[in-house]
């Protein structure tokens, strides 16, 4: 099959998917990460290590609860209105899709993701499904009332 000039081609070989001149894109794999990366650099990177391994934990266990989460990483990221940063109007939204692992938080962020999604990253959050950072709030959501409260790693509070 040959690509004419000015003409997208897509094939899907193995798990990559090639385009344009045989140039490989992400795998889904690759792609999984990077989206469980990219949440946890905009949500906890200022927590350091364990608030975004937090995050990442929190991501994994919603894959794993499956119902309305999503039944992926990248699902549970860009879920309408379950993390912040994939708010359009949220600060940290454009930033969040420039970011490369030139950033020492991102490039630590994707370690834990990789580790995450090939199943080697200890849950820190108890099984965690949601979290909040409770000091920016004016108000606490209804949501919570119906939650159990299991673990406190910086400036976020988790519940189960």
């Amino acid at each position: 099959m040959q690509n004419k000039p000015g003409v997208l081609l897509l094939a899907l070989v193995g798990s990559f998917l090639i385009y344009r001149g045989g140039k490989i894109a992400l795998t889904d794999k690759d792609e999984q990460i990077d989206y469980m990366a990219r949440t946890a650099w905009g949500e906890a990177r200022g927590e350091g290590s364990r608030g975004m391994q937090a995050v990442i934990n929190v991501i994994m266990n919603r894959v794993r609860a499956g119902s309305w989460y999503g039944a992926t990483p990248k699902e549970v990221c860009t879920k309408k209105s379950q993390f912040s940063v994939w708010n359009k109007n949220d600060p940290n939204y454009v930033p969040m899709l420039a970011v490369t692992t030139a950033d020492e938080n991102f490039a630590l962020a994707k370690q834990l993701a990789t580790a995450a999604y090939n199943g080697n990253l200890p849950d820190i959050t108890n099984g965690a499904t949601n979290y909040l950072a409770l000091g920016s709030l004016s108000s606490v959501p209804g949501w919570v009332a119906s939650l159990e409260e299991v673990a406190v790693i910086g400036n976020h509070t988790f519940y189960a």
